[in-house]
């Protein structure tokens, strides 16, 4: 698609990304220093704050870029694409969404300029895919919100030093009881737990974050009362969009190991190229659905069916092209030296962060069942 004419400005940022990226550090599952290095080079360059206004610190470009930037990234270094896609889209948005001018100033702004790494803290030990189960308590105390519960598997724990929290005021209100809370990691009562030990996207933080009655300014709670679930709803609607160009790039980066495979090999297998035609037509339909949904929230429409359209297809995708690759390869391909295992362990994430596929197709057919008419 960025082939078309019209599309040619895109075509050449992307082109201007990859050589930006030259020097992104690969290794950083058994380098974790490397992250440190890689958000540094990033930061510099403006990646992180692609979508977001001048005014706040951003780029001012679109979502169409920011995907690209994300696919970019991913395909040299997964778990350091992960970490700005939940930098960018599940922190920086709904603070740019829905905070007021001062919290714009005083957190969009270090955000978005990459001088602060943010985090959202959402999934429960009880609440995952269902984000109306949520149970941490906020309690209204004077000038104060007291939260107390726990959040886990929370991408950017440790590098994180924003994060918008998501409780609830009541849990008997359900989803008119959420609430979304910006929070600094010096708040009292406010601690990282144990990082997890995870099969892939090892240089990307995920830890549990604790909450034992910690206090938040009443002018930290970020938009309503109450309306937090619809700011989850929209926030993940783009997060999705980042999690599908992000398992473009790693798609893209196995196809690339295919295509170097069979073009080595003195003898040629129609078997092979049967695996590059399939995995060529999945790449192009996985990228489609991907900058669709992302042109889509350039024009400030929300994408729910077109964003997990994208993310179901280019997760499944990337886990699929990857099989392929391992598979070709053999031995070599499971040993540590060609880093293809490392995208297969990286690929798999691809299919439950922002909502396993399971929860992706619920949220097709209803979609799809609204828009019917008969």
């Amino acid at each position: 698609m960025l082939k078309l004419k019209e599309f040619k400005d895109y075509l050449n940022f992307q082109e201007q990304v990859r050589e930006n990226l030259k020097n992104l550090k690969e290794l950083t599952d058994y380098f974790p220093d490397l992250l440190k290095e890689n958000l540094n080079l990033l930061k510099e360059k403006g990646y992180l704050g692609v979508p977001y206004p001048k005014e706040y610190g951003g780029l001012g470009l679109d979502y169409l870029h920011y995907a690209i930037v994300i696919e970019e990234i991913s395909k040299i270094c997964p778990s350091t694409g992960l970490t700005v896609a939940a930098h960018t889209s599940l922190c920086s948005f709904p603070i740019f969404k829905y905070g007021n001018e001062e919290q714009k100033r005083k957190y969009l702004i270090p955000l978005a300029k990459g001088e602060k790494i943010g985090a959202m803290g959402l999934t429960e030990p009880n609440a995952g895919s269902d984000a109306s189960a949520i149970e941490l308590r906020a309690k209204k105390e004077s000038n104060f919100y007291i939260l107390n519960g726990t959040k886990r598997y929370i991408t950017n724990s440790q590098e994180a030093e924003i994060f918008v929290i998501i409780g609830t005021l009541d849990r008997n209100l359900g989803k008119k009881g959420i609430t979304a809370f910006i929070i600094e990691k010096n708040f009292k009562g406010f601690s990282i737990g144990k990082e997890e030990d995870k099969l892939g996207v090892r240089g990307s933080s995920t830890c549990e974050l604790i909450f034992e009655d910690c206090q938040v300014p009443q002018e930290n709670l970020l938009g309503k009362e109450g309306e937090g679930y619809k700011y989850i709803m929209e926030t993940l609607d783009g997060g999705r969009i980042s999690i599908a160009a992000f398992s473009l790039g790693i798609a893209k980066r196995a196809y690339e190991a295919i295509l170097f495979w069979e073009k080595k090999r003195e003898t040629k297998s129609e078997i092979v190229y049967r695996i590059i035609a399939e995995a060529d037509n999945l790449i192009e339909s996985a990228s489609l659905l991907t900058y669709y949904a992302a042109l889509l929230k350039n024009q400030g429409e929300r994408a729910d069916k077109e964003s997990a359209n994208a993310k179901l297809y280019a997760s499944e995708t990337a886990v699929k092209i990857c099989d392929y690759a391992l598979s070709l390869y053999g031995y070599y391909g499971i040993s540590k030296e060609l880093n293809l295992e490392r995208f297969f362990r990286d690929a798999k994430i691809c299919e439950i962060g922002e909502g396993t596929s399971e929860i992706m197709k619920l949220i097709i057919a209803r979609e799809a069942l609204k828009i019917f008419k008969f």
